[in-house]
């Protein structure tokens, strides 16, 4: 856990609550949490699900973890240590999009179980969906979009998951996709339907 350096701080309670933000968007804050190995199809799955759900008038944010070391994280490598701080900055701002009323798609790897616990604790109870991207390692390295597992395999990046570097599937994930027998579309929908399902959207229907 990160320690609290700040002192002499208070928190400040808003005016405009998450129940008056959430009745403005018709849906609930929540965070929809894609995990699975390099190139399983995290991002793409994560962009279709809040492009099907923006077609239906639902406000949506996709946290993608390229995008984030860009920014946010950029002082941060791939060191177990590293990995852990990355999650656990992800798991705050996240949070901040479900306060905001948000459904919040962040698509990282994020192959320890005990970070993405952590990040689960810190949302609301029934806000934190895991969607476990499964595919296997050979289609991965076979899809390898940004040819990364080819750069593993010649020891030019280290510590690398899968590979160089461990890889913990969850245990019990609200959602599970195969994207190597699903569409995208088909993987996309099945996560929709969860969130459906479990009234943190309105069905469709």
């Amino acid at each position: 856990m990160a320690e609290q350096k700040a002192t002499n701080i208070t928190w400040h309670e808003t005016t405009v609550t998450v129940e008056d933000r959430e009745q403005l968007l018709n849906q609930k804050g929540c965070v929809v949490w894609f995990t699975g190995l390099s190139g399983s199809g995290k991002s793409t799955l994560a962009n279709a699900v809040a492009h099907l759900l923006h077609e239906r008038k639902h406000h949506t944010y996709v946290l993608d973890g390229d995008n984030v070391r860009h920014g946010l994280n950029k002082n941060l490598g791939f060191s177990p240590e590293d990995r852990e701080e990355n999650i656990r900055r992800v798991g705050e701002v996240a949070k901040l999009f479900v306060d905001a009323g948000t459904v919040v798609m962040t698509a990282f790897i994020s192959p320890y179980r005990v970070d993405r616990d952590q990040a689960r604790d810190l949302i609301s109870e029934n806000r934190f969906v895991e969607v476990y991207v499964e595919c296997p390692l050979d289609v991965c390295e076979e899809r390898d979009p940004k040819g990364l597992y080819e750069k593993a395999r010649s020891g030019e990046i280290k510590e690398f998951t899968g590979i160089s570097a461990p890889y913990e599937a969850p245990d019990k994930p609200e959602v599970v996709v195969n994207t190597a027998e699903l569409s995208i579309y088909d993987s996309a929908q099945k996560v929709i339907s969860f969130l459906e399902k479990t009234q943190l959207v309105p069905s469709d229907r």
